[in-house]
C-alpha cells in the first residue's frame, strides 16, 4: 500500500480550494466592488472602480450605497422584518420538528427508513411548484376554503393568501425538514440506557427529558436552527408569491433593487451585508458547537 506524497496531498487539497476561490471568492469580490460604485444609466449600470483621467489611473470608491443602506428606514425595516420572520419560523420548526424527530428516532428500525423518505419526499419536486401548490390551496376558491364552507365553519371564504400567515406557513413547510433531519441524526444516536438509568434513579419522564435528552440533543438543535434560519433570512420566492405588499423581507428588497430599480450598488451592498450577517450566525454556531463538544 503506497502512502500519499506531500505533493499529492497538496494537489488534492488545492482542487476544492481552487473551486471555492473561482466560484465563491471571485464573485464575492465582484459584488463587493460593485457596492463601492455609483449607479449609472449605462451597461453595466454602475461606475468602474478604477477610473482613468488626465492624471492617470486612480480608484473611484463611492460610499453612497452604504450611506443609503445605513440611513434609509426602509432597509432597517426590511432587516428587522427578515430577522423576525426567520427567527419565528425557526422557533416553530423547532417546536414541530423535535417531536417528529423523536418519534422517528424511537420508531422500529424497519419504519425509520420509510419515515425518513416521507420527510425528504418534498425535495423530489420543484420548490417553485410546491409554493404554487400552496397558492392554490390558500386561494379564495381553494380546497381549504371550500372545506371550511362545506363544514359550515365560515360564512364566506377567508383571506388566507397574500397574508403574513401564508408566509409563515410556506416557510415552515419548506424548511421543516432542515430541522427534522439533524435532530433525528442526534436523537437516533442517543443511548437509551441513559434514560433507563434516570428512571431507575426516580426521574419521571419529563425530568429525564430535561436532564438527559434535551442536553444531549443540543448539537442537533443548534445545527437545525442554523439550517432553517439562514435560508429563511434571505428567502425571496415565498414572501413574493404567498405574502402581501406589507411583507417586507430583505431578499425581496434585494431583488427589487437589482431588477426593478437597477440600483446595482445598493443591491450589492445589501448582498454583502446579508453575507456578513450569515457569516456571524455561522461563527456563533461554530462556537456553540465547540462548546457543546467540550461538554
Amino acid at each position: 500500500m503506497t502512502r500519499a506524497t506531500p505533493r499529492g496531498r497538496l494537489l488534492v487539497l488545492a482542487l476544492p480550494y481552487a473551486w471555492l476561490a473561482l466560484f465563491f471568492l471571485v464573485p464575492l469580490l465582484i459584488v463587493l466592488k460593485i457596492s463601492f460604485a455609483q449607479s449609472l444609466i449605462a451597461q453595466p449600470p454602475y461606475t468602474p472602480l478604477v477610473a482613468h483621467d488626465a492624471d492617470g489611473l486612480h480608484l473611484a470608491v463611492h460610499l453612497d450605497a452604504w450611506r443609503l443602506l445605513a440611513g434609509d428606514a426602509l432597509y432597517a425595516e426590511a432587516w428587522l422584518g427578515s430577522v423576525a420572520i426567520a427567527a419565528t419560523t425557526t422557533a416553530v420548526c423547532l417546536l414541530l420538528g423535535y417531536p417528529m424527530a423523536w418519534a422517528m428516532a424511537r420508531a422500529p428500525r424497519r419504519r425509520q427508513a420509510l419515515l425518513l423518505m416521507a420527510v425528504v419526499l418534498p425535495f423530489w419536486t420543484s420548490f417553485l411548484l410546491r409554493v404554487y401548490a400552496w397558492m392554490g390551496l390558500l386561494g379564495r376558491h381553494g380546497p381549504l376554503n371550500e372545506a371550511l364552507l362545506a363544514l359550515g365553519l365560515v360564512e364566506r371564504p377567508l383571506v388566507l393568501l397574500h397574508t403574513p400567515f401564508a408566509v409563515y406557513l410556506g416557510l415552515v413547510y419548506a424548511y421543516l425538514p432542515f430541522m427534522v433531519l439533524p435532530l433525528y441524526a442526534t436523537l437516533e444516536r442517543l443511548d437509551e440506557d441513559l434514560l433507563e438509568a434516570a428512571a431507575d434513579l426516580g426521574a419521571r419522564p419529563g425530568r429525564a427529558f430535561l436532564a438527559v435528552t434535551l442536553p444531549l440533543s443540543l448539537p442537533g438543535i443548534v445545527a437545525g436552527c442554523v439550517l432553517v434560519f439562514v435560508p429563511a433570512l434571505g428567502e425571496l420566492i415565498i414572501p413574493d408569491l404567498l405574502g402581501g405588499p406589507d411583507t417586507l423581507m430583505i431578499g425581496k428588497v434585494l431583488w427589487d433593487e437589482f431588477f426593478a430599480n437597477r440600483a446595482w450598488p445598493v443591491a450589492a451592498a445589501l448582498a454583502v451585508a446579508m453575507l456578513a450577517l450569515v457569516g456571524a450566525v455561522l461563527v456563533v454556531q461554530r462556537a456553540l458547537g465547540a462548546r457543546l463538544a467540550v461538554r
